[in-house]
């Protein structure tokens, strides 16, 4: 399991929501992107891939949030 894959519980989705598998993958994606470009030698381009990879983790959250508000 990777990194984005971790950070977003990509395996959970109990009512098996087509929308939600989707919105779980592509932040995943977009945090190992994050992960695979921060460098080792600088702490501030580092701290900004860190601050993108937070964003995108809650952004995934808020989207399961919206996809599943009024379902049954």
């Amino acid at each position: 399991m990777s990194l984005g894959e971790d950070r977003v519980r990509i395996k959970f989705n109990p009512a098996a929501y087509t929308l939600v598998d989707k919105l779980k993958q592509k932040s995943a994606e977009l945090i190992d992107i994050c992960a695979a470009h921060k460098p080792a030698n600088d702490a501030e381009v580092a701290r900004l891939w860190t601050v993108a990879q937070t964003q995108y983790e809650d952004a995934a959250m808020w989207a399961v949030k919206a996809a599943t508000a009024k379902l049954p």
